[in-house]
C-alpha cells in the first residue's frame, strides 16, 4: 500500500514549566503555511489519546528540557503500543542531546535547532515515500545531521488548537492569579555556559523573531484571556536593542500587561541603565541562573559572574523596581558544604527565602551526552558511566558528606512540596540539615533575616 502523500500528524508537547507550549505551536505553523496540517496533544493539560496515535502516519514529541524528555520516552512508548508502524520524530534541545539513546528504539528521527523547516521537509519525505535518512537536518539510525543553525522566517505560532492561556501556569501577584501569555522574541544564545543544553546545539548562535511576529502571538492570547506575558528566550538581553523595541511595542498596545524574562547575571549588571525602563514598561521580575556563590564553582561552569556579582545584581535589581528570582545548580561536584551553607544564609540574610523555592535548594547538575563539561581536563576524576534510562551522566562527589546531604535535601524538599509546607518551613529545615552536614550547630538568631513581601511569580516554579 503506497503511504498517503498527505500524511496525518501528531505534534506531541510533553512539559513546558506550565507554559503553552510553543514546542507544538510553532511546528504546527509551519506546517500549515506549507499546505500541510497536523493535530495536537498537550499532555501537560490534556490525556494521552491511544486514538489519535493510532490514527497518526507521524509523531512529532517536543522534547525542550530533560524533564519533557522523560516524559516523552515514555509517551513514544504508548504511540508505539497503539500504533507499531508509526514514524516517530523527537525534537528540542534533549532531543539532539540524547540522540544516540533515543534512536536505539524510541525514535526513527530527531531534528533540532531551528529545526522547522526540516521538520516540514520530513513529513514531505515521508508523506511520499522517501527515507527520513536522506533529508536534510534530520538525524536517523543510518544518518547524522548537526542541529539547524540557519535563521528562518518565523510565521506567527500557532495555537487554535490549543487550551485557553487560564489552563496553563498564571501569574500571581498581590494575592490575585491572572492567566500569562507564553512567547519567545529570540531562540539559542550568545553565551557557552558549560552546563547549558543549549550551548551543544546552537553553539553560541541566537536567532531573533520579527517583533511584529511576536505582538502577533502575544495579541492572539490576550485575546483569549492572557494579562501576563513570559518571555521564554535564554536570555532575553542577548539582543539589548531588540528586547527594549519589543517591550516598548508590548506597553505601547496593553499599557496594563506585565511582563517577566530571563535574563543572565553578566547581562542585568551591563545592561543595567535599560531596568528602570523596563520596569516602567511593565516588567516585574527576572529569572536569572545564579547557579551558585562559590568563584569555582561558576569558573568550572564559565557563568561569566562572580559571587561578588550576585550581591551587586541583587542591589541593581533593587534600586530598578524588579524583583530578581535567582535560579540554583546547588549541587555540583566542586560545591563544598561551606558553599552550601554559605548560599542558604546568603539568601536568607536578603530575605529571599519566598524568591527561591526550596526545589532549587535541591538541583543536581545535570551531565547529558554532548555536554561541554565532558570536555574538562579532569572530567574523568569525577564523571561516570551514562545512565541511559536517566539520560545523564551520573558523578560523585569527592566529599561523601555532599552527595548524602543532597539525599537528605532532596526528600525534605519532596516531602513538602507533597504536604504543601510552608517554604519558610522547608528552609528552615534545609538550613539544619546543611548546618548538620557541616558538624556546625545552627546559629542563634540574633537578628532576624530581612523581610520582603511575597514575590510576583509563576504558578510554575522553573527548574530543568
Amino acid at each position: 500500500m503506497s503511504p498517503p502523500a498527505r500524511p496525518r500528524v501528531l505534534l506531541v508537547a510533553c512539559y513546558e514549566l506550565g507554559h503553552a507550549p510553543l514546542g507544538i505551536a510553532w511546528p504546527l505553523a509551519f506546517l500549515r503555511r506549507a499546505g500541510l496540517d497536523a493535530e495536537t496533544l498537550d499532555l501537560a493539560v490534556e490525556p494521552f489519546s491511544s486514538e489519535r496515535a493510532a490514527a497518526a502516519d507521524i509523531v512529532v514529541l517536543s522534547v525542550p528540557m530533560h524533564t519533557a524528555l522523560r516524559l516523552g520516552v515514555r509517551a513514544a512508548q504508548r504511540v508505539r503500543a497503539a500504533n507499531p508502524r508509526v514514524h516517530v520524530c523527537f525534537h528540542g534541545l534533549y532531543a539532539w542531546l540524547n540522540a544516540d539513546e533515543l534512536l536505539e528504539g524510541t525514535a526513527d528521527s530527531i531534528v533540532a535547532g531551528e529545526c522547522e523547516d526540516a521538520l516540514v521537509d520530513l513529513v514531505r519525505a515521508l508523506g511520499a515515500g522517501r527515507d527520513a535518512a536522506g533529508v536534510p537536518g534530520v538525524t536517523t539510525r543510518t544518518s547524522r545531521a548537526a542541529p539547524v543553525r540557519a535563521r528562518l522566517a518565523f510565521p506567527v505560532p500557532d495555537r487554535t488548537p490549543l487550551p485557553p492561556p487560564a489552563r496553563y501556569a498564571g501569574y500571581h501577584h498581590d494575592g490575585d492569579t491572572d492567566a500569562a501569555a507564553y512567547v519567545e522574541a529570540s531562540r539559542g544564545c550568545l553565551h557557552m555556559c558549560r552546563h547549558c543544553p543549549v550551548v551543544p546545539v546552537y553553539g553560541g548562535r541566537f536567532f531573533v523573531v520579527p517583533p511584529e511576529t511576536v505582538l502577533a502571538d502575544i495579541r492572539a492570547q490576550v485575546a483569549t484571556g492572557a494579562r501576563h506575558v513570559t518571555f521564554g528566550d535564554h536570555d532575553f538581553l542577548n539582543g539589548p536593542g531588540h528586547a527594549l523595541d519589543v517591550a516598548h511595542r508590548l506597553h505601547a498596545e496593553w499599557p496594563s500587561l506585565t511582563f517577566d524574562f530571563t535574563a543572565k547575571v553578566e547581562h542585568l549588571l551591563k545592561h543595567r541603565r535599560l531596568l528602570p525602563e523596563l520596569a516602567q514598561l511593565g516588567c516585574s521580575f527576572v529569572v536569572s541562573a545564579v547557579e551558585s556563590l562559590s568563584d569555582e564553582v561558576l569558573r568550572r561552569l564559565d557563568k561569566g559572574h562572580t559571587a561578588a556579582d550576585v550581591e551587586e545584581v541583587l542591589a541593581v535589581m533593587d534600586a530598578a523596581g524588579i524583583v530578581l528570582h535567582p535560579t540554583l545548580v546547588a549541587f555540583t561536584p566542586w560545591t563544598t558544604l561551606d558553599d552550601y551553607v554559605a548560599t542558604v544564609e546568603l539568601f536568607r540574610a536578603h530575605g529571599l527565602v519566598a524568591y527561591v523555592p526550596p526545589v532549587q535548594l535541591a538541583i543536581r547538575l545535570l551531565v547529558p551526552p554532548h555536554s561541554a563539561l565532558l570536555d574538562d581536563p579532569d572530567a574523568a576524576s569525577w564523571v561516570g558511566p551514562l545512565d541511559r534510562a536517566a539520560f545523564t551522566h551520573r558523578w560523585t562527589h569527592p566529599d561523601p558528606r555532599m552527595d548524602a546531604l543532597f539525599e537528605r535535601v532532596a526528600s525534605r524538599v519532596e516531602a513538602a512540596e507533597d504536604a504543601g509546607e510552608d517554604p519558610r518551613q522547608t528552609w528552615g529545615g534545609v538550613r539544619a540539615l546543611a548546618y548538620e552536614a557541616a558538624g556546625r550547630p545552627v546559629p542563634d538568631e540574633a537578628m532576624p533575616p530581612a523581610f520582603r513581601p511575597d514575590p510576583p511569580r509563576l504558578t510554575e516554579h522553573w527548574f530543568c
